[in-house]
């Protein structure tokens, strides 16, 4: 996609971020096996104990010895044991299975385009991002940022450690014209294709910043739609920050989220002193279901391949 540009005429100046605040931790669904962090469920060589396995050569985890024993208890006999103690082959031998915390990438796909321009509002969603910027540093994730604006779409920063550098980028963010949204998504999924190249353990969350208004070319919200869609068919598990505000909504970010398979949330929504309790599917049914963000629902229902997860353990920005 096209490269958007910044300090064009007509963009309005970059609006300062709002205060931070502690949010909620969102995680990808399913059992990871990558680098150690505190964010998604995964398996480690440390952490509790959930179950065995045959040895895998250079995989951790330590002998599970009651897995071994009821493994060669049976052929005892067989073996020809007569006395105490207990003949143990290496096919018997059962590993330890444990689960801790892995990392992942966030990549933060950021609409930055006039719809979203108010100086107040915008305010708010880059105190939003960078509240999850700071939960992101916390949980050792590596993190990146999309922009979308004006005809096209920009890496402001590829996928790194540096947790600072997008922090800057994301002050420094100017705002104006209209929403490539298609190009937005487009570019995150090129992006996160790259990086599976390079680092395939760590699985990706995608966070959409968006009131979902694509604008620009023809049919912009099917091509919108149709880019979601090729994101959803790659597993990869999203949400979507649902930045519409006012009496008047045309839900446009909930119809985006079905797409990609995750859910909607509202910026109130992100804060780790909200009631609501949001479970949402991206993996198993490719059906799409109904938005599902009402306050008070505790373990909402699933869409599309595994629940996003959304826990009240975030930690204080």
């Amino acid at each position: 996609p096209p490269t958007g540009s910044a300090g064009t005429a007509g963009d309005r100046p970059a609006a300062a971020p709002g205060e931070p605040f502690r949010t909620r931790a969102l995680t990808v669904p399913g059992l990871g096996e990558g680098a150690a962090g505190r964010r998604s469920r995964a398996r480690t060589p440390r952490g509790r104990t959930t179950g065995s396995r045959r040895p895998r050569e250079g995989s951790g985890g330590g002998l599970h010895l009651a897995a071994t024993v009821r493994a060669a208890a049976p052929h005892q006999r067989a073996r020809g044991r007569s006395g105490p103690g207990l003949i143990v082959r290496r096919d018997d031998l059962r590993q330890a299975v444990r689960e801790g915390r892995e990392s992942n990438l966030v990549l933060f796909v950021v609409d930055a385009s006039g719809s979203m321009a108010a100086r107040s509002r915008m305010g708010a969603v880059k105190g939003a991002v960078l509240s999850l910027l700071l939960d992101a540093y916390q949980r050792r994730d590596k993190v990146g940022l999309v922009t979308m604006r004006r005809t096209g779409a920009e890496v402001a920063l590829p996928p790194t450690s540096s947790v600072d550098a997008a922090a800057a980028r994301l002050r420094s963010l100017p705002t104006g014209g209209r929403t490539p949204l298609a190009a937005g998504l487009s570019t995150a999924r090129e992006v996160l294709r790259v990086e599976r190249l390079r680092d395939p353990s760590r699985r990706p969350l995608l966070v959409a910043v968006t009131d979902g208004r694509a604008t620009g070319g023809p049919e912009p919200v099917e091509r919108a739609h149709r880019a979601a869609r090729l994101l959803a068919a790659d597993g990869i598990a999203s949400v979507v920050v649902d930045c519409e505000t006012g009496p008047v909504r045309l839900g446009l970010a909930g119809a985006l989220a079905r797409e990609l398979g995750g859910p909607a949330v509202t910026l109130d929504d992100l804060r780790a002193e909200t009631v609501t309790a949001l479970v949402r599917g991206v993996r198993g049914d490719r059906t799409p279901r109904a938005r599902d963000t009402a306050a008070g629902t505790a373990g909402g229902r699933t869409a599309g391949r595994g629940p996003v997860r959304e826990t009240t353990r975030g930690r204080a920005a």
